[in-house]
């Protein structure tokens, strides 16, 4: 099989294609031959500088396919099953910038009937951080239909892969979604994938804007630059609501002024995806596969996520396409549907 390796950290250029055996599922693991695969954040960061102990390794973390072997000790997965696959490089040097990938049947989760490759390669990482993003808040822990019904909830950077899943799982859910953008071509995104208010936070006085939605104050906030909006974020926030962080963008520290935020008993909620727990990582993915059956999840501009294919051997094209800011879901297009 072709994959994607690097043997050292450092810039794109480290990232070769070989030729490797196609690997065997071991006691409760899955093979899956991919279609797609998603390029995310982390893939770049961790290839820049971190080796995780391996020797050489495979970078990605999403991807979709279908099963073509299963190992022992498995249960509820056949051969061709259509799937979608999450963390397949965490805790092992192989993830999904390959043409097979075999990881823990607990990473693997069942495409539902139409839902298509590409969709199901862009979920992983965004969806599962949003989910995990919307369920932090004091009283929800499982996203449905009603689940969030009168609540509101602020998605900073509407545009992006977590922004637009949390618009979109926020929305079925049944919030009213406000997003905050920096052009109009960012807001028309936002509001495809369902948000119902978008606002433009370089002009003007965007807690202004937003307090005009919600005069009391917005309950749940998922936040990817909390060193440039702490301020906004805690200004907009009910009392006991929840500001949920999952990125640093902007900056890696911030102030918490103690008197101002616990006169507001404010929850912070950090999020990454890593340490999450296998509870947590399960209750998102059934939830995401809901919304997916429930034709309520889905990417392409139309969905306010335009998507960008390169092949497999380009691969460093699409890393340094995401680590650029590209718009969108960038997806390794890998094999046959």
């Amino acid at each position: 099989m072709r994959a994607v390796v690097y043997r050292q950290t450092g810039p794109s250029s480290v990232l070769e294609v070989v030729e490797r055996e196609v690997p065997e599922p071991g006691i409760g693991e899955v093979r899956v031959r991919l279609v797609r695969a998603g390029v995310n954040p982390t893939d770049w960061k961790f290839r820049a500088g971190m080796m995780s102990g391996y020797d050489e390794v495979t970078p990605g973390q999403d991807g979709a396919g279908v099963v073509d072997a299963v190992g022992p000790d498995v249960v509820g997965f056949a051969v061709e099953d259509r799937v979608w696959v999450f963390l397949a490089q965490h805790g092992q040097a192989h993830g999904t910038a390959a043409e097979h990938v075999v990881l823990p049947a607990t990473r693997v989760v069942h495409l539902p009937v139409g839902a298509s490759y590409d969709v199901g390669a862009a979920l992983g990482v965004p969806a599962v951080t949003a989910h995990r993003a919307l369920t932090s808040g004091e009283d929800v822990d499982r996203l449905a239909p009603g689940a969030l019904e009168g609540r509101t909830v602020l998605v900073a950077g509407g545009a992006g892969a977590v922004g637009n899943a949390a618009i979109q799982l926020a929305r079925w859910a049944g919030a009213t979604v406000l997003t905050t953008v920096s052009s109009d071509e960012k807001g028309a995104l936002a509001v495809a994938a369902g948000a119902h208010h978008t606002v433009n936070y370089t002009v003007g006085d965007p807690a202004a804007e937003i307090r005009k939605v919600a005069p009391d104050g917005v309950d749940l906030v998922v936040e990817v630059a909390p060193a440039q909006n702490n301020d906004l974020d805690r200004a907009v926030t009910r009392v006991r609501g929840t500001i949920a962080i999952y990125a640093n963008n902007g900056g890696d520290e911030f102030s918490i002024p103690v008197r101002e935020t616990f006169s507001k008993n404010l929850r912070y909620q950090f999020v990454l995806l890593y340490t999450l727990g296998e509870d947590l990582l399960r209750a998102a993915a059934e939830d995401i596969t809901a919304a997916l059956e429930d034709g309520a999840f889905a990417v392409g501009e139309d969905a306010g996520v335009p998507l960008h294919h390169l092949p497999l051997a380009e691969t460093a094209a699409a890393h340094d396409a995401v680590e650029v800011g590209a718009v969108g879901k960038v997806l390794l297009a890998i094999g046959e549907e």
